[in-house]
C-alpha cells in the first residue's frame, strides 16, 4: 500500500482523490486533512456524497478507511506513487510572481491538442494542491503540467522535487508575497529559482530573459543540470518577441522561435501575454509538442475568470466594456494592466477607468508600492481611478486631482455605488488582490444590466 497504515472495514477501490467533502465525486477516496478545520469532521458527509473510502488518522464511522499516522504525508505518498506508476508521462512545472495560473492552463490547452493530458485545476499549487494533482494523474495520460506557488521561503523546492518535472518555467520575478522574505525581492528570486531543483539531468529550464533576476534563475538551472531555454524581447533568445499589437478582441503577436518568424493571435490583450505566450511555446516544445500545435492552442485559449475576461455591459444610454482582472494583483501585474488599458481607444466620449483594491502581502513596502502606481497610471493615459481599501488610500492621495475618483474603505462599499463609477463608452478594468475583494466590484458592475432591466441587450467582446 503506497500510504502505509492499516485498513479498517471492507476493502475498496477508489477512482479519484478529494480533500474537500463538497467536491466528492462518486468513487473518490476522501483525505481527511487537518488545517483550519479538521477533515475528520467531514468524513460522514464525504461518504454520503459518494466517497468509497477515507484516508484518516483515527478510525471513523460511515465506511471503510485507511488509518495512517499523518494524512498530509500520506497524500504526498499517493502523489509520488501516481508519478512513479506512469514514468512515460512528460511532466512540466510552472511558477512565477505573475501569470503562473494562466500560463499553466495555456500549456494544458496545448497538451490537450497533442494527446491525453493532465493539469492542476483552479490554483492548486501548494503543499496540498500539488500532491493532490499528482495523485489524480491517470497512467493513461501522455503529458501533464503542474502549477507551483509559494507564500514563504522553502516551499517551492520540495514541491518541484515531488513533481520531478522534465521541464520547468519561471514566468517572471517581482515583489509579490514580499512580506515573507527578509531579503526582499532577492529572496523571492531565489525561491522561484528553486523550481529547477526538481529537474533531472538534461531537463529544460525555461527562463524569462527580460527579467532582472535572470542570472539567479540561470545559475539555479545550471546547478541542477538543466538545459536553458530563454524567452524575451532581445536578439539571442530562443523565443523572441518582435511585436505585440493589442486590439479590441485580443492581440496579434509576431515572434521568432528558434530562428523562424511566426505571426499568431491571442484572445488576451494584456501586454504581459506577449512574453507569456513565448513561455508557453517553449514549455510545450520541451514536452514534445510542435510549435504549430502550440500556436493553435494559444489562438483559442480564453482568458480565465478574474484574469482578463472581457464583456460588454449594457447600461442606460449605451454600454461600457468591463475587463475583469479581479482575481489577483501586485505591482508587476498592475503595471501590465495599465499598459494594456492605455493602449485601448474608448469609443467617442468614453474614458479609460481603473477600479483598484489593495495589493496584499507587500510588507513594509506597501505604502511606497501603492503610491508609486500613480506614475505609471499617468504615463499610460488612464483617465479616472477609483479605489478601495486602506492601502489604496496612499494611491488615491498620490493621484493628480483630475484622475482622482472615488475612494472607499472597502470593496463592498465601492460596489454599492457601482452605477456612479462608470459611463457609457468607458473601458473599465477592475483589479486587486483576491483577499481585498475586488471581485465584489466586478460582480456589481456586471450586474448593472440586470439591475436596469437590460438583460436582453447583453453582449460580449
Amino acid at each position: 500500500m503506497a500510504v502505509g497504515g492499516r485498513i479498517e472495514g471492507a476493502s475498496f477501490e477508489a477512482n479519484g482523490v478529494a480533500y474537500n467533502s463538497r467536491e466528492i465525486v462518486l468513487g473518490d477516496l476522501f483525505v481527511a486533512l487537518k488545517g483550519a478545520r479538521d477533515g475528520h469532521d467531514f468524513v460522514a458527509g464525504a461518504f454520503a456524497s459518494g466517497a468509497v473510502g477515507a484516508l484518516v488518522e483515527r478510525p471513523v464511522d460511515g465506511g471503510p478507511c485507511i488509518v495512517v499516522e499523518d494524512t498530509q504525508t500520506a497524500l504526498e505518498a499517493l502523489g509520488a506513487a501516481a508519478r512513479d506508476r506512469a514514468p512515460h508521462v512528460r511532466r512540466g512545472a510552472v511558477t512565477g510572481s505573475v501569470g503562473k495560473t494562466s500560463v499553466t492552463q495555456a500549456i494544458k490547452a496545448g497538451l490537450d491538442l497533442a494527446g491525453p493530458a493532465h493539469a492542476s485545476i483552479k490554483s492548486y499549487n501548494n503543499h496540498i494542491g500539488v500532491p493532490l494533482t499528482l495523485a489524480r494523474m491517470h497512467p493513461s495520460v501522455e503529458r501533464a503540467v503542474f502549477e507551483i506557488g509559494m507564500n514563504a521561503p522553502g516551499e517551492i523546492a520540495p514541491l518541484s522535487r515531488m513533481v520531478q518535472p522534465h521541464a520547468a518555467c519561471v514566468t517572471t520575478v517581482g515583489p509579490v508575497h514580499i512580506e515573507g522574505f527578509a531579503d526582499g525581492e532577492t529572496g523571492i528570486a531565489r525561491e522561484k529559482a528553486a523550481i529547477f531543483e526538481g529537474l533531472g539531468p538534461g531537463g529544460v529550464a525555461v527562463v524569462n530573459g527580460d527579467n532582472p533576476w535572470r542570472d539567479v534563475l540561470r545559475s539555479a538551472a545550471l546547478k541542477a543540470g538543466g538545459r536553458i531555454s530563454t524567452f524575451g524581447s532581445e536578439i539571442g533568445h530562443d523565443a523572441r518577441l518582435i511585436d505585440f499589437a493589442p486590439g479590441p478582441e485580443g492581440a496579434r503577436v509576431t515572434a521568432e522561435i528558434r530562428g523562424r518568424t511566426h505571426v499568431f493571435t491571442l484572445k488576451q490583450s494584456g501586454f504581459h501575454w506577449g512574453l507569456n505566450s513565448l513561455a508557453v511555446i517553449l514549455m510545450l516544445e520541451a514536452l514534445d509538442v510542435p510549435v504549430e500545435t502550440a500556436l493553435a492552442a494559444l489562438s483559442d485559449f480564453q482568458p480565465l475568470a478574474g484574469r482578463g475576461q472581457t464583456r460588454r455591459v449594457v447600461v442606460p444610454g449605451g454600454a461600457f466594456t468591463l475587463i475583469d482582472e479581479s482575481y489577483n494583483a501586485n505591482p508587476l501585474s498592475m503595471r501590465a494592466g495599465f499598459q494594456s488599458l492605455g493602449a485601448k481607444t474608448p469609443p467617442l466620449g468614453g474614458r479609460r477607468v481603473v477600479i483598484l483594491t489593495d495589493m496584499l502581502e507587500l510588507g513594509d513596502q506597501a505604502q511606497t508600492l501603492h503610491a508609486g502606481l500613480a506614475e505609471i497610471i499617468a504615463a499610460t493615459g488612464i483617465d479616472i481611478v477609483h479605489t478601495a481599501g486602506p492601502q489604496m488610500r496612499w494611491l488615491h492621495d498620490a493621484l493628480a486631482p483630475e484622475r482622482r475618483g472615488e475612494w472607499r474603505e472597502a470593496a463592498a462599499d465601492l460596489a454599492e455605488i457601482a452605477d456612479d463609477l462608470v459611463q457609457p463608452n468607458d473601458i473599465v478594468m477592475v483589479k486587486g488582490s483576491n483577499g481585498s475583494k475586488a471581485s465584489l466590484v466586478a460582480a456589481a458592475l456586471a450586474d448593472l444590466e440586470r439591475r436596469h432591466g437590460l438583460d436582453d441587450a447583453m453582449g460580449s467582446v
